[in-house]
């Protein structure tokens, strides 16, 4: 069984999200699922590559004991699915809030002060840590996105940063899971050396932003399609 622990763990995330698109009549997500595809498609490409180029020079890498041997590029199949079944879960999540829950967002002056708050965490964390790849990719990432985020997308932020700390919570289920909680070794081991170092639970502190980073920049490619679509 613990071989199939990693395709559980993506299965399970995404089964209860696509069986509620397909059969929930009324928001019926399910309409939505080509530029769905095409947003987490077009997201997911950069990130692998980021994945497969971490993955080679062992700034993180994959317990053999809790995944199929089938592997591409070094990463097992379930780290390919990854990208795709957590991210369509997350997706789902944030529109069946927007839909159930127009209210649910934050001001523009508590979305501007939080993610000014942000934006001078990861930039002192970033100059303390500079050239620890994990650290300094992750977040980069996350200032360059903010930034622009806060000039051309408050709105979407006012939403999303909400909806984010509701994902965080299935996130530090299966996440949790995945850097070691409950099991006898991690399915994804970090080097801490090219990380802070800082664990909440077993999950690196980094991986919060860099579950941001991956799933609103989904979101706000999921946002530009359907406006287009719907002109």
């Amino acid at each position: 069984m613990s071989t199939y622990l990693y395709l559980i763990l993506n299965l399970g995330s995404l089964s209860i999200p696509l069986l509620y698109s397909i059969f929930e009549k009324k928001f019926h997500f399910i309409q939505y699922i080509k530029i769905a595809f095409i947003s987490i498609l077009l997201v997911a490409i950069p990130f692998l590559v980021w994945d497969a180029f971490f993955t080679s020079i062992g700034v993180w890498g994959f317990n053999s004991d809790y995944h199929l041997s089938l592997l591409i590029l070094n990463m097992p199949i379930e780290e390919w699915m990854f990208f795709f079944c957590i991210p369509y879960a997350c997706l789902f999540t944030h529109e069946v809030l927007k839909y159930y829950f127009p209210n649910y967002k934050l001001s523009k002056q508590n979305t501007i002060i939080i993610s000014v708050f942000l934006l001078l965490l990861t930039s002192t964390l970033l100059i303390f840590n500079i050239g620890k790849w994990y650290t300094t990719v992750n977040f980069v990432c996350f200032i360059l996105l903010m930034v622009y985020s806060l000039k051309k997308q408050v709105k979407v932020l006012q939403e999303y940063l909400p909806s984010f700390l509701i994902i965080l919570i299935p996130f530090f289920i299966v996440n949790g899971v995945l850097t070691g909680t409950g099991i006898d070794n991690p399915v994804v081991w970090y080097n801490d050396s090219e990380n802070m170092g800082v664990r909440l639970f077993t999950i690196p502190f980094e991986d919060i932003f860099y579950a941001f980073n991956m799933l609103f920049s989904i979101q706000l490619l999921f946002n530009f399609l359907k406006n287009e679509s719907d002109v």
